[in-house]
């Protein structure tokens, strides 16, 4: 009979802990990363979310964008004046092109490319909230990597361009601030990451109080807080880590 109650009372335990489980899931709304299918590979599974949903959306839509804006320039008359993809392209340009040779002066021609890439990414993806997604940006697993990326960047043409000297300005001014100076190396890329990570993730889960909370109210007004958190917030933060990643390229490499 013990026995019997302690099932019963287990039983009752696990039923709340799952009820409330599937409470907090709906509950979540929009700003919680979602698990939306479970794969197995042999001994291993793999969970599919709504990050790799948005990732895989906003890759997809660039990839096409590229391939549509490369097919109209192989066929555009270059004595036309540009017309609809090609003048928002030739925007994106001007634009990173303007930035990048502004901070980076002699060596905006190396790293144009990357930034400019950085810089289209990291923009789309912290918008892609108009659209109905979950920004990719909200999910510190999507800005780890690229802070890791911009870091291996940094080092590297550290190394290439000062050789040793690289190594031994670590220990400038004084022999005894090495630690504080490596500490700030390795600083760089949880800077970068945590900086664009948690003004996206905030904007995201304010909007999904708003959308929660709010619901029978949520009407017409909430567009204009998308408007800053998804556009205005999304540029300033693109922008942003673009400028931080040219500012510690140069203070590695020099002029």
């Amino acid at each position: 009979m013990g026995n019997g109650i302690a099932c019963s009372i287990v039983n009752n335990t696990n039923f709340t802990l799952l009820e409330a489980s599937a409470d907090t899931k709906e509950s979540s709304g929009g700003f919680m990363i979602q698990l939306l299918k479970e794969i197995k590979i042999g001994k291993t599974t793999v969970y599919i979310t709504s990050t790799h949903v948005s990732l895989f959306i906003v890759a997809i839509t660039l990839m096409i964008f590229a391939l549509v804006v490369n097919h109209k320039l192989k066929h555009a008359d270059i004595n036309d004046t540009p017309k609809g993809i090609l003048n928002v392209a030739e925007l994106l340009v001007e634009t990173i092109d303007r930035m990048v040779y502004s901070i980076m002066g002699s060596n905006a021609k190396k790293f144009h490319n990357y930034i400019g890439v950085l810089f289209i990414f990291v923009l789309l993806s912290n918008v892609s909230g108009l659209f109905g997604l979950r920004p990719p940006t909200a999910d510190y697993g999507i800005t780890l990597p690229l802070g890791l990326i911009t870091f291996a960047l940094i080092q590297y043409n550290g190394i290439k361009v000062n050789k040793t000297r690289h190594f031994t300005d670590l220990f400038k001014p004084l022999w005894f601030l090495f630690p504080i100076n490596l500490i700030g190396e390795f600083a760089v890329p949880l800077s970068l990451s945590l900086r664009l990570f948690g003004n996206v993730m905030s904007g995201t889960v304010l909007m999904g109080l708003i959308y929660e909370l709010l619901r029978p109210f949520a009407v017409g007004w909430p567009a204009v807080l998308h408007v800053y958190f998804d556009v205005f917030s999304g540029c300033i933060q693109a922008y942003v880590i673009c400028m931080l990643t040219m500012v510690y390229i140069n203070d590695k490499i020099g002029d």
